[in-house]
């Protein structure tokens, strides 16, 4: 994204290394236009914090630069960014009341007592929690704790909001809840966010875009759904949702469609990454685009399986299958009536189209799906 792009936070060639040697960040690039909810998704270590913290200004850059509003930040503390802060650990004032917590970054700017109760008001009553001001955290669920977090970074109405794993020390009904009420907030401000989670489904259910990093680099920057269904590396497709994994050679290459030679079997693919005859490649199919018992002739890849394993899972099955010399291959199909004509131990007609089947670049990783 260019700079007249209406970008409002820029990443430019940013490189961070804590030792002189080891770059932690390396050489990202990215923008997020105001507005936006830009979640940095990655696994631990993969410098998503610490980009974070960078544009925080708790962190300085080793080389390149960041910009707010077109203008570099590098020398600008942290106090004067005008960014609200929402932690893991809520950070709250033990000892003050919420109200007190969300009038003091109100106060430290130098607002007058009657526009701290007023903005205070309003921050409670967007989070929910009107009438609680007087309570103390420790009298507050985890929930209301990180939504008086989340309203003492937006009381002072800054222009764009950072949020670090806000929601990981919530249990999982608490954490989806939050989730939606995040989004709510965003969709109701329209304030900038940027955020940091390892979990996806957090990154999907919130996100304008996701910027997927790995080892201190962005993999693939995209809209949610784009980002699930047109994965450009085996890394993306890995860690976003769940992915079948057949490695191979590549035999033929006609146009943007592969053929793959994959235990024994010829699969036609569709080329994401540069390949020719000869090349190790790995496949990526998702589970649903996996079809059972298709009609004969309907499909281009059309395989006999052996059913391993079928888990009922309420609104779906998931069928565990050994097919090209896999055992761990899966395909989920809805919960319909008539799903029980497979059973287990069945040899089955499995298909699927070239273009929900991905020729990536090769990875020899264990299969952790």
């Amino acid at each position: 994204m260019s700079p007249n792009d209406n970008a409002y936070v820029e990443f430019e060639n940013v490189c961070k290394s804590y030792d002189g040697s080891t770059l932690i960040v390396q050489n990202v690039n990215f923008s997020v236009r105001k507005g936006e909810f830009l979640t940095l998704l990655g696994p631990s270590g993969s410098g998503k914090t610490t980009c974070l913290m960078m544009l925080a200004g708790f962190e300085t850059p080793t080389s390149g630069n960041i910009r707010i509003d077109g203008r570099s930040v590098h020398a600008l503390p942290p106090r004067k960014r005008g960014i609200g802060m929402v932690f893991q650990n809520y950070a709250l004032f033990p000892h003050m009341t919420v109200g007190g917590n969300l009038a003091f970054p109100l106060e430290v700017r130098g607002f007058d007592r009657e526009q701290c109760r007023e903005r205070v008001a309003r921050a409670l009553d967007l989070v929910r929690l009107s009438g609680l001001e007087d309570r103390r955290p420790n009298q507050l669920s985890g929930g209301q704790q990180q939504r008086v977090a989340i309203a003492r970074a937006l009381v002072f109405e800054p222009d764009l909001v950072l949020m670090d794993e806000p929601l990981g020390a919530l249990d999982r009904r608490l954490r989806e809840e939050m989730q939606y009420e995040i989004r709510r907030i965003h969709q109701s401000l329209g304030v900038t966010v940027v955020y940091v989670t390892h979990d996806q489904q957090e990154a999907m259910v919130m996100s304008n875009r996701i910027a997927v990093l790995q080892e201190g680099d962005i993999e693939q920057i995209a809209e949610p759904e784009a980002l699930y269904e047109e994965p450009m590396s085996s890394f993306v497709a890995r860690f976003i949702g769940e992915n079948n994994r057949l490695h191979g050679h590549v035999t033929k290459v006609n146009g943007d469609i592969c053929e793959v030679e994959t235990g024994g079997q010829i699969i036609h693919a569709l080329r994401v990454a540069p390949c020719q005859r000869g090349d190790a490649t790995t496949l990526s199919i998702r589970p649903e685009r996996v079809a059972i018992e298709p009609e004969p002739g309907l499909y281009t890849n059309e395989l006999e399986a052996k059913v391993e394993d079928i888990t009922f899972l309420g609104d779906h099955l998931r069928f565990r299958l050994d097919v090209c010399k896999s055992s761990d291959f899966i395909a989920k199909i809805p919960n319909t009536v008539g799903h029980g004509a497979v059973l287990e131990g069945d040899k089955i007609r499995i298909g699927w189209t070239p273009t929900d089947c991905r020729v990536l670049d090769p990875d020899d990783e264990e299969d952790t799906t």
